[in-house]
């Protein structure tokens, strides 16, 4: 479901990746029967597209990596999580406009 700009999450490389990462990462918690995390990727993806060598972007699918999504008490999906040099910079639950998400991650490449 991910695109070439759109990383593959798993509990395997998630600190790696994410948490040792010293720019922002945008990570989408989703599942494949989601319907709202289907209608969510397009947006994904073009933002992977849009900050590509600014943020990186990625997804996480809740059901194969049960541990991440438990350490970031993923409740509810989509969930949608911004992370700056390892630290939660915003958390996103449900579908939002890409707006929101163009927001935020301006925020944080303006610095």
């Amino acid at each position: 479901m991910a695109s070439e700009n759109v990383l593959t999450l798993t509990d395997a490389n998630f600190q790696q990746q994410v948490l040792d990462n010293s720019e922002p990462v945008l990570v989408d918690f989703w599942a494949e029967w989601c319907g709202p995390c289907r209608m969510l990727a397009p947006t994904i993806e073009k933002l992977a597209t849009e900050y590509q060598g600014k943020v990186k972007v990625g997804k996480v699918d809740t059901d194969a990596n049960r541990n991440i999504a438990m350490k970031f008490n993923i409740s509810a999906i989509p969930t949608v999580i911004l992370f700056n040099k390892g630290q939660i910079a915003k958390k996103f639950v449900g579908l939002q406009p890409e707006r929101e998400f163009k927001a935020a991650l301006d925020s944080l490449v303006a610095k």
